[in-house]
């Protein structure tokens, strides 16, 4: 995200902590500015400062070639369209007058493919971004598309790939053709100059569900031959009863794990073989509710943790809207426990209307965030007993739209590239 990847702070005479001048001038620290620390087994955690816009999704159109089973489009009734040239222009001159070039990352709920100048955009983006990053599903990338995005200096190409032999892969990503795929990829990856660590790098991303679950291992190595040196996995979010079904973490709400720290038994845990009986081992301590560490590094610090707010992010749609997430960009419903539950949009302001930086800058855009960053919000993940977690309205703390409490990314749950 910048040039340092560590740096050293010195305490002056007045035990205040201070950073160097360029370390402070990147991350768009003003005098009186706030910072985040947390105390954890073996540091201290610094999270950005709430000022700094250090990652901006671009959703360049929500139309999609697929019709997957997982889509929010099975539950959706939103126009789709591609973002004018236009908007585009007014994001690259928010990114221009920025202090520090932020991540960009072409994504949101359409494929950014389908958009006829997404070449033009990524290579207008490149100057302006400390890394560009795409997120696709792999049928549209052509040999002379794949040698296309190779030359705008992309830095991260995510391919979303939820399974490793054509049947299973077609039983979530219907009208798609797996082998058409990895021989799509496959030549976007030789088609990298020659080199230790080839660029673009390659990363796969994996939905994972319980039809599709024991495919991990098979993705896994059918990534690594396409040269993949990333993979995330993420569950679904059920938008349908049908995928309700699909869900691999139906114990994780309610679990004692999530319990105020203080009463949660700590396993920490040296590093080790991953073998089936340490796994199983392992899942046996999860069942019961232990917070696992491994040297140190808690697994399960992601509660109450918002990932877009954590990371600097900031959201915007095909039609310029500009929000807070990738959650928060279209209005959808899905299920949260058993109980059906509608999230509506939240958009801070329009590009068409203001510029990037004053809408980042916008007085309730930093109440927001400064929200989000407390989470004082009702535990609607975990206990989703009322009505009010039918939506993102308002909460049982008396909290009013937008509210998080019922937010799956928050929880670590699912989690976004």
């Amino acid at each position: 995200m910048n040039n340092w990847k560590e740096f050293w702070a010195q305490v002056d005479d007045e035990s205040r902590l201070v950073l160097p001048e360029d370390v402070a001038a990147s991350l768009n620290l003003a005098p009186g500015s706030r910072v985040r620390f947390r105390v954890e087994t073996n540091s201290l955690a610094f999270s950005y400062p709430l000022s700094y816009l250090a990652k901006v999704y671009i959703e360049p159109t929500n139309r999609c070639n697929l019709t997957c089973l997982t889509c929010v489009r099975n539950v959706w009734d939103e126009p789709t369209g591609d973002m004018r040239w236009e908007t585009f222009s007014r994001i690259l001159d928010g990114l221009m007058r920025l202090p520090s070039p932020p991540v960009v990352s072409f994504g949101g709920y359409g494929e950014p493919l389908a958009h006829p100048d997404i070449i033009h955009m990524v290579a207008q983006a490149k100057p302006l971004a400390s890394r560009v990053e795409l997120i696709t599903n792999g049928t549209l990338l052509s040999e002379a598309l794949s040698r296309q995005l190779i030359a705008t200096g992309l830095d991260l190409l995510w391919v979303s790939l939820d399974g490793a032999t054509p049947e299973s892969y077609a039983d979530v990503r219907l009208g798609a053709e797996l082998p058409k795929v990895i021989e799509n990829v496959a030549h976007f990856s030789a088609a990298r100059p020659p080199a230790h660590l080839p660029h673009p790098e390659i990363g796969i991303a994996f939905v994972a569900m319980q039809r599709n679950i024991t495919d991990l291992p098979d993705v896994l190595r059918l990534g690594a031959r396409l040269g993949a040196t990333r993979f995330l996995m993420t569950n679904i979010l059920p938008h349908t009863q049908q995928m309700r079904a699909e869900i691999l973490y139906e114990q994780i709400p309610n679990g004692i794990a999530y319990l105020p720290s203080v009463w949660v038994p700590k396993l920490d845990l040296p590093r080790m073989d991953l073998n089936n009986k340490i796994g199983a081992a392992l899942y046996q301590a999860t069942r019961r509710g232990y917070n696992l560490s491994i040297n140190g590094d808690n697994l399960g610090r992601a509660n109450d943790r918002c990932p877009f707010i954590a990371r600097g992010a900031i959201a915007i749609s095909w039609q310029g809207a500009v929000s807070p997430c990738l959650p928060l960009m279209h209005s959808y419903s899905s299920f949260l426990n058993k109980r059906q539950r509608f999230s509506s949009r939240y958009v801070i302001g329009s590009l068409d209307e203001n510029d990037l930086i004053a809408l980042w800058n916008l007085p309730e855009h930093l109440e927001f965030r400064q929200c989000v960053q407390k989470f004082d919000f009702s535990p609607c993940t975990f206990c989703g007993g009322c009505e009010l977690a039918e939506s993102n309205e308002e909460d049982c703390y008396g909290n009013t739209y937008p509210t998080c409490g019922g937010c799956l990314w928050a929880q670590g749950v699912i989690q976004c590239p």
